[in-house]
């Protein structure tokens, strides 16, 4: 290990080292030299690996930590071979049919109140996605195995960037709120998906569905033609309009949902094959509990289970859109990291249209991994024994899913 006095010298080195050999570029390339003011980031960076004390620090980091292939590399590689935009069309296809498919195991009567612990894994992978890998990309870029990394520090840039976090969040809470007084203030789309078992109880008592203690849901007794016992028959199941309308706008608030993760998909290859791979490992386990719970609600609205089944594979068309659209930003709004954009970016920073949109995601995963979840997480029923069983379930499952992520940034 390498203690902090030699970090400091070695870093004082390579600035002195740097500087030094700014000085004696400009010095004998004189006025023919094109300006440093109108280099972009990325012009510098490729001059500044071309200093020979740098060139040596390369070659220390790659003696120090020799490039080895894990099974999760090989495995990545295999599910993503091609470039940016191929990838995070696979990586939308791979977090649409898979958990669609499952539906058709799912029982009809499904309560999603019994996915908490399926949620909270799914909540440590979005947020370990989130603080592991998403920020410190979007705040300090990818480290490459064979150079070393240098942060350029601009006015506003990292302003920015936390404007366009903050966006991402306020997008999703004007979504639910909206959605919340589209239904009459019953309850917006819970992104979490996880439908308490009051709600869906609620439901099916308004639509017919309980057979409680209501005089209306009494088994009707036919009158046998040769004088047997009566045959006995289940009264029609009526679906309250209010509950229907509830099941479509959860299509629509799906619909919505899955076109922030097409985003996140696309957005988070182009900064990285390592950020793709992990968000789409992140958003998949987010979207099997995702999934039950919203096919649960649709059959508490009135829907078929082959209806269901199709009305969820027709919402998974918005996480394609939205990897298209993500996928169309990059390639014509760019970003800073690309070789081939000149020019002033926004509002006097590097930053591109397309650098907006890592941020962005992790604004929504944000939010979803907190607001539209840990409400949830909170609820507690009146066992105490229970309760405590099922906490401690939760924690696990959320650590777990918060250090399958730490264990692949790590190696």
């Amino acid at each position: 290990m390498v203690s902090r006095r030699n970090r400091t010298l070695l870093s004082l080195t390579v600035f002195l080292g740097v500087l030094a050999w700014s000085v004696a570029a400009a010095a004998v390339k004189g006025e023919t030299e094109t300006p440093v003011g109108n280099l972009t980031v990325h012009e510098i960076e490729e001059q500044l690996q071309e200093c020979p004390l740098v060139q040596a620090l390369n070659q220390h980091k790659v003696t120090a930590n020799p490039s080895t292939s894990s099974v999760t590399s090989q495995i990545f590689a295999f599910l993503f071979p091609g470039s940016p935009a191929v990838n995070a069309l696979l990586a939308t296809l791979y977090i649409s049919g898979p958990p669609n498919f499952l539906l058709a195991l799912c029982p009809p009567n499904i309560d999603p109140s019994s996915l908490s612990v399926m949620v909270a894994f799914a909540v440590g992978g979005l947020l370990g996605d989130t603080l592991f890998h998403l920020l410190p990309e979007i705040f300090l870029g990818e480290d490459e195995h064979d150079k070393v990394k240098f942060v350029m520090v601009e006015p506003n840039k990292n302003l920015l960037l936390g404007v366009a976090i903050m966006v991402g969040f306020i997008t999703f809470v004007a979504m639910d709120k909206g959605l919340r007084i589209a239904t009459g203030g019953q309850g917006g789309h819970d992104h979490s998906h996880g439908h308490s078992h009051e709600q869906i109880e609620a439901s099916a008592k308004t639509s017919g569905i309980d057979t409680g203690n209501s005089k209306d849901a009494l088994r009707a007794r036919k009158p046998a033609a040769n004088g047997a016992t009566p045959a006995v028959t289940e009264p029609e199941k009526e679906i309250n309009p209010s509950v229907k309308m509830g099941g479509y706008l959860n299509l629509i608030a799906d619909f919505t949902h899955n076109i922030t993760d097409g985003l996140a998909l696309s957005s988070s290859f182009y900064a990285s094959p390592t950020i793709g791979a992990t968000t789409t490992v992140a958003v998949f386990f987010h979207e099997i509990p995702h999934e039950v719970g919203d096919f649960a609600l649709l059959i508490q609205s009135g829907f078929s289970k082959r209806a269901a089944m199709g009305a969820q594979f027709v919402t998974a068309v918005g996480a394609f859109l939205g990897t298209c659209i993500g996928i169309a930003v990059q390639e014509f709004g760019g970003n800073s990291s690309s070789a081939g954009v000149s020019g002033p970016g926004l509002m006097g920073t590097s930053l591109q249209w397309g650098d907006m949109l890592l941020p962005f995601t992790a604004g929504t995963f944000l939010y979803v991994g907190t607001v539209a979840v840990i409400p949830e997480l909170l609820e507690t029923g009146p066992n105490k024994g229970q309760e405590l069983r099922k906490t401690l379930m939760q924690f696990a499952a959320m650590f777990t899913g918060a250090g399958i992520m730490l264990a692949i940034s790590w190696s």
